[in-house]
Parts: C-alpha cells; sequence; structure tokens
C-alpha cells in the first residue's frame, strides 16, 4: 500500500519533468603552481559544451554532459620571484560529467532564477610546452620531477584521466517557454597537482638526464632561456612547487537550454476540454 501511495504522488512529478538540450559556450582556465590565483579570466582559452538535462521538478534537474577547452599559464606573467623559473604549459580538456542542479525559483512562474549545481566528472589532459625552437614537446613522458624514476620511488607516474568535483553557480532568464538563457561559473577541485606538470622540488640533474636526456632537463627549468635569466640548474630538492595544494581548473560562460515539452504547455493540456467538465447550459 505504501508503494501504491508512492507511485501516486511521484507521478504528477514525472508527467510534469521535461527534456533540455544544453549548449555552452565561454571560457577555460585555471588555477595552480603557475598561475596561483582563484579565480582570473587572465590567460584564458574558448571552452564550449554540449550536454542532456532532465527536469524532475520545477526546481531540481540531473544533467549530464561534454565539456571541451584548454588550459595554460606561463611564468612570464606570475609574480616576479618565480618568473626565474620560466615554466609554461598548455593542455587541453575533455570533460564528461554528471551533476545534480536546484533552481531557487520556479522558472514557469518566474522571468529569472538563481541555481547552484555540483556532481562528479572524468576528464582527459596531457600537459605540454614549446621549447626554445618553438616545437611542442609533451611534458609527461620527460618526468621533469622524477615521475616513475626508481630514484624517487615516492613520486609515482601520474594518470592522463582523472576524477574531478565539479560545483558552481548562476543566474537564468527564461526567454520564452522553451528556452533559458544563464550565465554561470563552474569549478572543478581536482585530485592531482600535475595539471600543470608541476608540483613538489626539482630532482638530481644528473639522474633526469641520464634516465629521461637532455630535453628533459631543458623542460624542468627553463631560467637560461630568459633575458639575464640563471642558467645553472637548481640543486637537488630546490622547491619548484607547491605540493600542498591541488591544481583547480574552471569553466565560465553562457548555457543556453532548448525544452523538449514545458511546464506551461503540460498545464493547458491538463486544462484542455479533454478534461473539462461539460459546461452548464442556462
Amino acid at each position: 500500500m505504501k508503494r501504491f501511495l508512492f507511485v501516486l504522488l511521484i507521478i504528477p512529478n514525472v508527467l510534469q519533468a521535461q527534456w533540455h538540450v544544453n549548449v555552452f559556450g565561454g571560457i577555460s582556465n585555471y588555477s595552480g603552481d603557475l598561475q596561483e590565483k582563484i579565480f582570473t579570466t587572465s590567460q584564458s582559452f574558448g571552452a564550449f559544451g554540449l550536454g542532456l538535462q532532465y527536469d524532475f521538478t520545477p526546481n531540481f534537474s540531473v544533467l549530464s554532459g561534454v565539456n571541451y577547452g584548454q588550459v595554460g599559464a606561463s611564468d612570464k606573467f606570475n609574480k616576479p620571484i618565480l618568473q626565474a623559473r620560466n615554466l609554461s604549459f598548455q593542455s587541453q580538456i575533455l570533460e564528461w560529467n554528471l551533476m545534480a542542479e536546484y533552481n531557487f525559483l520556479d522558472l514557469s512562474k518566474s522571468r529569472f532564477t538563481p541555481y547552484v549545481f555540483a556532481g562528479v566528472a572524468v576528464f582527459h589532459f596531457n600537459p605540454f610546452a614549446y621549447d626554445s625552437l618553438g616545437n611542442k614537446v609533451y611534458l609527461k613522458p620527460l618526468s621533469t620531477e622524477g615521475e616513475g624514476l626508481p630514484q624517487y620511488p615516492d613520486r609515482k607516474p601520474y594518470s592522463l584521466v582523472q576524477m574531478a568535483i565539479p560545483f558552481g553557480g548562476g543566474i537564468k532568464l527564461r526567454v520564452t517557454d522553451r528556452v533559458t538563457i544563464a550565465y554561470e561559473i563552474g569549478f572543478r577541485k581536482l585530485f592531482t597537482d600535475y595539471l600543470d606538470d608541476v608540483s613538489t622540488s626539482y630532482v638530481d640533474k644528473n639522474i633526469l638526464l641520464s634516465a629521461k636526456g637532455p630535453l628533459a632537463v631543458a623542460m624542468a627549468y627553463r631560467g637560461g632561456e630568459i633575458k639575464n635569466g640563471n642558467p645553472v640548474y637548481p640543486a637537488s630538492g630546490t622547491v619548484r612547487g607547491n605540493p600542498k595544494h591541488k591544481d583547480w581548473y574552471y569553466l565560465t560562460g553562457i548555457r543556453i537550454s532548448f525544452a523538449f515539452d514545458t511546464y506551461k504547455s503540460t498545464t493547458q493540456k491538463n486544462r484542455s476540454g479533454i478534461i473539462d467538465c461539460p459546461k452548464k447550459v442556462m
């Protein structure tokens, strides 16, 4: 009996549920050892995404989608004390996410609403930089901080596929019964500190040279490439990054939602002559 009553209670909400196609366009950026600000739009890149949304109620939805963006930063825009390091990186980001979203107001009754979202995500990245000749160099195979080398057993190779926790919020505007437009900021909490291939300290130059070759040494420290820079490779154990704080990336931009059906049209259908009582004839 309890199950039957539960079904009766849930059916009206299911009948009102609607699907949306979501299209996102904006910018992507990151926070880490090469850009320490929690949020900034400097050194940003374009980002876009496509997904589906299912509304269980006017306030609660579940979303899933794929986002593509790029992140990167350079020490030449960093703090003066870090500019002598002269490191840089870029990486493409391909993300799949599954999130829950809550609207504070009912868009079938209001023109706008603030909203928040959170969930889980899986993303792929692959940091690279350009050498002094302009050649593109992928950094993970070089083990610039000794990842995977037997002399540094505590520094394991990092995976290029990682989990993340996306969360954020924004504000939505109902343009028509089937179209809404939103501005949002979405942060991604990561569980890796190697999005930028920088995390901890310099390893011994000779060990790195022997294991990975001169290119690895050249990309691990690039101070000698800048004017009046120090060409001397730092001593083993010298601070290169900050392992206490993991990296982040975030997406900021406009999301446009196209509904397959609307709450208004469902309500109008329920009020149509199909279920209305006959009008009384005087």
